[in-house]
């Protein structure tokens, strides 16, 4: 019976750690990351993704609105 519980609790105890471990957000965000950006992402760099969605809207930055001008420069874009 001991051995039961303690092989139930080491169970529940390693469940729980992979749980809290989710995946970080790719760093750059690539337009979907960056919610002010959502919008402008769709409208120039539909079809874009990752790495290549964020140059997209890096070279549309005079066409984005205020708020995704201003999330990408806080983003380092």
């Amino acid at each position: 019976m001991k051995s039961i519980t303690l092989a139930l609790a080491a169970s529940l105890a390693f469940s729980a750690a992979a749980l809290a471990q989710t995946p970080a957000a790719p760093a750059g965000g690539g337009g979907g990351r960056i919610p002010e950006c959502r919008d402008d992402a769709q409208k120039f760099c539909a079809d874009k993704r990752g790495p290549e969605r964020r140059a997209c809207l890096t070279e549309n930055k005079d066409k984005l609105s205020d708020a995704c001008k201003a999330a990408l420069t806080a983003a380092g874009g």
